[in-house]
């Protein structure tokens, strides 16, 4: 089995590289910082069939499709790859804001456009997204980054029903707060805080069995679908209070 793993350098992706590694795996590990993909490609490969490691900006598009090109088959891709810019009341900069749309968004479809093809030649395959609870409440101090998983949720949508013929997998997961480099930024109590291999473990479960929408842990999913039901004002009153 191939798996490709988008952002693969640090946290989550680094996490799913290790649970995955196997004898019946190989792995295919892209990220920017080369030290650290060949530290991990050191580390997995007595453990693999094989480890490739793939050194590429994902904000760097013509280059990220040529590179997805050589790629060759691969069986489960997940596109981990993200940014988050912290929690702030200010102005999002222009320029920070696209970055963020780019790796989060616009790398996710550049990568498939030229790997899709390939799933419905060989009539199988599997996409897993990685959105964001986050995505289901937009708090006025991370819209960007909200904003950006809400629009993944629809692409992803979009795709599982667009394929769904083509014996194509399409899954979504919308996970809580998990230690990264991206929560490490966060200076505020974070409910329900998962550490990274427990998060992944959770997430590498619901990828074999399948599921289309993953939104986890349970209690702070359930949270915010009870915000979401409440009146307008209401719900305003309370993201006012929270934020």
């Amino acid at each position: 089995m191939r798996i490709f793993i988008t952002g693969a350098s640090s946290g989550l992706g680094e996490e799913f590289a290790r649970q995955y590694a196997s004898s019946e795996v190989e792995l295919i590990l892209l990220a920017r910082r080369k030290d650290k993909l060949q530290k991990l490609q050191l580390e997995l490969t007595p453990k693999c069939k094989s480890v490739e490691i793939i050194i590429a900006d994902v904000t760097a598009f013509d280059e990220l499709q040529e590179k997805m090109k050589l790629l060759g088959a691969v069986d489960i891709v997940i596109l981990n790859a993200g940014i988050s810019l912290g929690h702030s009341a200010d102005i999002t900069p222009f320029s920070e804001f696209k970055k963020l749309y780019d790796v989060n968004l616009l790398a996710n479809h550049a990568i498939l456009e030229i790997l899709l093809p390939r799933f419905v030649e060989q009539k199988s395959g599997k996409i897993v997204f990685i959105s964001s609870l986050a995505s289901l409440i937009s708090m006025p101090s991370a819209k960007a980054y909200s904003s950006s998983k809400r629009a993944l949720n629809a692409y992803a949508e979009a795709i599982r029903y667009k394929y769904k013929k083509e014996g194509i997998k399409v899954i979504n997961i919308l996970p809580g707060f998990i230690q990264s480099e991206l929560t490490d930024k966060n200076t505020f109590y974070m409910p329900f805080l998962l550490s990274a291999q427990e998060g992944v473990k959770r997430m590498k479960n619901a990828i074999e069995k399948n599921r289309r929408l993953y939104a986890f842990p349970l209690r702070f999913n359930l949270i915010i679908l009870a915000l979401n039901l409440l009146p307008n004002f209401l719900r305003e009153k309370i993201v006012d209070f929270l934020n």
